[in-house]
């Protein structure tokens, strides 16, 4: 099986902005948008390539960039999909935006989650709070090709049942053979059928072989630092857990050193990294 190894052809210039047309805006919440991105060109379109857990800085002329992952699965070329929150000046403006309007892609950028190395294996995907955007695309990709992994569980914590996105997702790959999916919330309300509690809690409601286990963690730091010591408690090594970092990223190419985290800029070195080789630097300041 062959997984994209995000090098790109055409698009090779990090700098060229390459418009695209918003072709379908999905409300996830009140302040968050999923917008599904059709390039315009064809070329540059057959020719874009990514891995799951990389990211885009996506464009709005005239305003500015930010740095978004792409949810898709990789072999999805007609169309790239971004969930994006209104949190300040370019993505208000975006959301601001409808379908038939035009967004610029620069990218694909960053290392993204190993999904060859995880053929053959189980695979845990441990998520927090809005931060599940980077690991959709690995899910979506491991799901259609069932075959090549092991058990899937996707284990996803909220603070309240309205922080909780992708319920369509999450009800399907649900659904899927030998999958399963947890929920917590440690907020919740009457409508709240799962668990209450942090997502934490959900680790010993799941069957590991720390032997044939890889993980996949995203969302807030914290979650990371007091998560990941339990699962290796379970046995599971840090050489088997990958997490998805998150700091501003302006040039996506390692240049103006914003999101650099000890020796490593996470733009390209991660944001996807080995847990051992970044938990020296979590939850440092000034890293």
């Amino acid at each position: 099986m062959h997984v994209h190894e995000g090098k790109l052809i055409d698009m090779a210039n990090p700098y060229l902005i390459h418009p695209a047309t918003i072709i379908e805006k999905i409300r996830e919440a009140e302040d968050i948008h999923t917008f599904r991105l059709r390039l315009n060109d064809e070329k540059a379109r057959r020719s874009f390539r990514f891995t799951a857990g990389q990211f885009n800085m996506v464009y709005l002329f005239g305003v500015g960039e930010v740095a978004i992952s792409i949810i898709s699965d990789p072999d999805e070329s007609e169309s790239l999909g971004h969930t994006i929150r209104s949190v300040g000046r370019v993505t208000s403006a975006v959301a601001q935006l409808q379908a038939g309007e035009t967004l610029g892609i620069r990218g694909p950028f960053g290392q993204g989650w190993p999904l060859d190395e995880a053929c053959g294996r189980n695979v845990v995907i441990v998520t927090g709070g809005l931060g599940c955007a980077p690991v959709v695309g690995a899910i979506e990709y491991m799901l259609r090709r069932r075959r090549h992994y092991g058990s899937i569980k996707v284990i996803h914590g909220v603070k309240t049942p309205r922080d909780l996105l992708y319920h369509e997702r999450f009800e399907t790959w649900g659904k899927q053979a030998d999958t399963e999916v947890l929920l917590a919330s440690n907020r919740p309300d009457e409508t709240w059928r799962h668990h209450v509690g942090v997502v934490t809690d959900l680790f010993e409601h799941v069957l590991i072989d720390p032997a044939k286990t890889m993980v996949l963690m995203c969302g807030p730091e914290i979650m990371m630092r007091l998560g990941v010591p339990i699962l290796m408690k379970r046995g599971i090594p840090a050489t088997a857990i990958y997490v998805s970092l998150e700091r501003h990223m302006e040039c996506g190419i390692g240049l103006c050193g914003h999101c650099q985290l000890g020796p490593y800029f996470l733009c390209k070195d991660g944001p996807v990294m080995r847990y051992d080789l970044v938990e020296p630097w979590l939850g440092r300041v000034g890293v």
